[in-house]
């Protein structure tokens, strides 16, 4: 996992806007704020089998779940780049790392053939998904197509 995703899932999440550290819980209404300059901040968590429902399917904006394992090659290629966009996408996106060795009941239920498998879902519902790495430009053009409007 990287330095952004094991912070993350320590629940410490560094503001781009204001360089605070600010803690960010896997669950919760809305979206994580900076408690200094009330910036969105990236929603970057780790699930579990257990936590899953509650940390994925109760989110009430849109969550984009990578499916990854550490031996991996590809998907710590594309991870870089997941977090970039949560960062890019603060606000308008969650993003859940789910270790496939670690949820094998996550895997089953979005009939993981091959990872890394991203899937986006919003209130539970798969709107899309992807298998394999993509550089951040694809990644990001997948996602603005994909994503709800941002609110005007």
């Amino acid at each position: 996992m990287s330095t952004a995703t094991e912070r993350a899932r320590a629940g410490v999440v560094v503001c781009p806007t204001c360089q605070t550290r600010n803690r960010v819980a896997p669950v919760a209404v809305g979206v994580p704020r900076c408690g200094r300059c009330q910036s969105p901040l990236p929603w970057i968590v780790a699930a579990l089998d257990d936590d899953f429902t509650a940390v994925v399917d109760e989110a009430t904006v849109p969550v984009l779940v990578d499916v990854w394992a550490p031996w991996c090659g590809p998907c710590r290629m594309v991870s870089p780049a997941l977090e970039q966009l949560a960062g890019e996408l603060a606000g308008r996106l969650k993003l859940v790392k789910v270790n496939a060795d670690e949820a094998p009941e996550v895997s089953r239920r979005f009939e993981v053939q091959a990872i890394p498998t991203l899937v986006l879902l919003d209130r539970g519902q798969v709107i899309d998904r992807q298998t394999g790495a993509a550089p951040v430009s694809a990644l990001r053009s997948w996602l603005m197509d994909k994503l709800p409007q941002e609110p005007t």
